[in-house]
Order: C-alpha cells, then structure tokens, then sequence
C-alpha cells in the first residue's frame, strides 16, 4: 500500500521537477543572456577583454552548455528553426541552443528519477502502472519546454504590439526635432526601456547594428525579423520605399504612426465590442440561474404549502 508519506513526496518531487526548476532554470537563464548579450555588444568599441565577472559566471553557463551541446542533434537545418524560434522569444544568447535541449534533458530525466522511488509502491497497484507513468512524464517533458516558448513568443508580440504606436511617436518627434534615423533609434530605445524593455532591447540591437556598420535595410530587415509582428515588416518596408524613391522618412514615419494609433483605437474598440458577448456565458450561467431560484422559490413554497 502506497502511505501518505509517499505521495506527498512524489507529489512535491513531480510539481519541483516539473514546473519550478525549468522556470526558474530558463527565465535566470534567458534575463542573464540577454544582459550580457547587451553589454558584449557595447563593449565591442573598446575591446574584446573580458573582466574578472565574466570569469566568474563562466562555470555553471559552461557546464549547462556542455550538457545541452551533447544532447543538440547534428543536423543544421533544424538546429537554425530553433534558433530562430529562440530568437522570437527572447532569447538570443549564443548557447540559447543548447541550454534548451539542456532544460528539455533535465525535464525527462528528472521526473524519471523521482519516479524510480515509487515503483515499488506503483508497481502494487498495477504492473503497467510505472510504465505508463514514465511514458507520461517523458512526453510531458519533452513538450513542456515547447510550450514555454510559445507562451513567451505570444507574451513578447503582445508587448511588442502594444509598444510599437508608442516607438513610432517617439520616433517621429526624434526625426522632426532634426535627428537622424539612427540616433533617433538609439534615443528611443533609451525612452522604452523602462516600459518595453523587450522591444528596446531589439532596437538596441538595431542601433549597435547600424554602429557597427550594417546597412540600414539589413539591419531593419533582423529588426523585423526578431520581433516577427506584421507592424515591423511594414515598418521595414516603408523605410526602404522612402529611401529608394528619395522621399522624407520624417513624413513616412509620420504617416505610418497615424496608422498604428488608428490600429490601436480600432482594436480598443474591438475588445469593446466584444465584451458584451463574453460576459453572455457567466451570466447564463450564474446570475440567471440565481435570479431564476430566487423568483420562483418563495412560488414553490407557497404551491406545496411547506413549513418556512
């Protein structure tokens, strides 16, 4: 017989193993990456040194690295779609490839380990029973760390939907205070870090990019590219439109940000409208049914003429 002792370890083993430690693993990851991604790329006009913290949160990064590396397949082709889907969520550290497969190893494994205390128990209840639990685990763990990329892509191109009329004004009063595109880019990335600090982190980007000496067609092509909204693509395009043909780019962002704020006003007024119809479910069935017994009660009483 399985005792309460047992399950509570196996519950607390499962739900750690499961849910805590991959979350915490790959957000402490991918907030550390992103940070030291940002200031590698700053501190390229002063030379590749590498202080004495760089030293220091080397151990832990390289094992994990390794680990993932021995586990990340050979072929190229997939190896570069996860890349990319790693980049539209956020994470766009060099070993964001093999601390994925490192997270997903650890979600199959360890669940198996925490299983392996219970076989003895399960294993009264029904032969098959471990089995099938560690057939379950594995594919939950496999499919787990997809799922958080989802998510997080999702979460991102929300915030980056809702920031980007914001970037276009800022972007515009930059351009017509008599900047130019690419300090204007820099300026507003400042601006927004506070409230989008994912999309100020890609202009950031943008801006190294442009520093670097990328032209600005490529550099606004990754730009869209990274944030894979339909916004940005259309940006991009606008953008190298104006140059080619030698038109204004402050009229064009002009025009282009009286765009995104009738886009945004139009889908405020979207969600509005469709309020009504989302609160037609809870009312139908919780209020009306309360009404209804409240109504008719008192009736049904009188009726059977019970006692009150």
């Amino acid at each position: 017989m399985i005792s309460q002792s047992d399950l509570i370890i196996f519950g607390v083993a499962l739900v750690f193993s499961l849910f805590v430690l991959p979350t915490v693993f790959l957000a402490v990851k991918s907030l550390r990456r992103s940070g030291q991604m940002i200031s590698r790329l700053e501190r390229t006009k002063d030379g590749p040194s590498a202080g004495p913290e760089d030293k220091r949160t080397k151990s832990v990064s390289d094992i994990v690295a390794d680990l993932g590396r021995r586990a990340t397949p050979g072929n190229p082709e997939q190896i570069s779609q996860l890349r990319f889907t790693l980049m539209r969520a956020g994470l766009l550290g060099q070993r964001a490839v093999s601390i994925y497969f490192a997270a997903r190893l650890f979600m199959v494994v360890l669940p198996q380990i925490a299983l392996l205390y219970l076989v003895p128990n399960l294993s009264l209840i029904d032969p098959m029973l471990p089995l099938a639990a560690s057939l379950f685990l594995a594919v939950v763990g496999l499919m787990l760390p997809g799922m958080f990329l989802s998510k997080r892509t999702k979460k991102l191109e929300r915030e980056y939907k809702e920031g980007f009329p914001d970037m276009m004004d800022l972007l515009v009063a930059c351009v017509e205070a008599g900047m130019s595109i690419d300090a204007a880019v820099a300026r507003v990335s400042e601006e927004l870090a506070d409230r989008y600090p994912s999309l100020a982190l890609h202009l950031k980007i943008n801006a190294l990019e442009l520093r670097a000496g990328r032209s600005r067609q490529d550099s606004w092509k990754n730009f869209s590219e990274r944030l894979g909204i339909e916004e940005a693509s259309s940006l991009t395009t606008m953008l190298r439109q104006a140059e080619e043909m030698g038109s204004s780019i402050g009229n064009t962002l002009r025009v282009f940000s009286k765009d995104m704020r009738k886009k945004r006003m139009l889908a405020a007024e979207e969600q509005a409208m469709a309020l009504s119809a989302k609160l037609s479910l809870p009312l139908i069935l919780f209020v009306f049914p309360t009404l209804l017994g409240v109504l008719i009660l008192p009736a049904i009483v009188r009726a059977l003429d019970l006692p009150v």
